[in-house]
């Protein structure tokens, strides 16, 4: 049997839980030891990485803007080595280009390959995360996401997969996950309530107590390639609840 992934946890889950000291705390009473950081906490990176050690925590990975990326991405990568942090992920676009047609996709497929090469340099990797936008068709019949990675080329950009928002998005996330096996070294592991439930938490619920089948998705996002599964709710009215169900599953799950 193969043994358990790590598990972490993404931190922008917790935002409505209290400061960063807060949040930080919760995530360790859970259970977790490591944590998916934001760009915003790679500005203090070693206020960020004493934080850290406090706990007995690590940073699995983080996410980062694309403008951060293009405007001072020497400055993220001495913050990765401050914290500790090897694994960045391109988390989402701009909501006013989300609808963007095929020429923007491949642009920022080649732009992210090109980030990816320099970062994998100083000992950084950079991958993308998808929501649901990015299965839009294209001309050509192409997804957005099948643009963007085609368009990488052998660049070393890899992909933080969100097999919820796969779902959401009409998608069987297995199919994906096969397609792209070896790009993939990340899962969000996160779980969508039955329809008209959860409502005041956008649909989104605790991993492992909504409609998704882990025991099925889990081997197969570790199949695909990934090394860490990232517990994360897009909206809970519960941090502590969330972070404490999200371990406790997804420990008991062996995942």
């Amino acid at each position: 049997m193969n043994e358990a992934l790590p598990l972490s946890v993404q931190i922008f889950s917790l935002r409505n839980a209290g400061n960063l000291d807060r949040q930080l705390d919760i995530v360790a009473q859970a259970g977790f030891r490591h944590v998916e950081l934001i760009g915003s906490l790679l500005d203090d990176a070693s206020a960020t990485r004493d934080k850290l050690e406090a706990r007995g925590l690590t940073a699995s990975s983080s996410h980062v803007s694309i403008a951060a990326l293009r405007e001072r991405i020497q400055d993220v990568a001495s913050a990765c080595r401050t914290i500790g942090c090897g694994q960045l992920f391109m988390p989402s676009v701009p909501p006013a280009e989300r609808d963007s047609g095929a020429d923007y996709w491949r642009a920022l497929g080649r732009e992210l390959g090109a980030f990816a090469s320099r970062l994998a340099d100083e000992g950084i990797a950079l991958g993308y995360h998808n929501h649901h936008w990015e299965l839009g068709v294209k001309d050509g019949g192409a997804t957005a996401l099948e643009l963007l990675f085609e368009s990488a080329g052998k660049n070393p950009l890899t992909w933080q997969v969100d097999v919820a928002w796969l779902v959401r998005g009409g998608a069987d996330p297995l199919q994906w996950l096969r397609r792209y096996s070896g790009r993939v070294v990340s899962a969000h592991a996160k779980d969508l309530a039955p329809s008209g439930e959860k409502l005041d938490e956008d649909g989104w619920t605790d991993v492992g107590h909504g409609v998704m089948n882990w025991a099925v998705l889990a081997p197969a996002c570790r199949a695909a390639g990934a090394r860490f599964f990232v517990a994360e709710h897009d909206n809970p009215n519960d941090a502590e609840r969330f972070a404490r169900n999200a371990y406790a599953y997804l420990h008991h799950l062996g995942a």
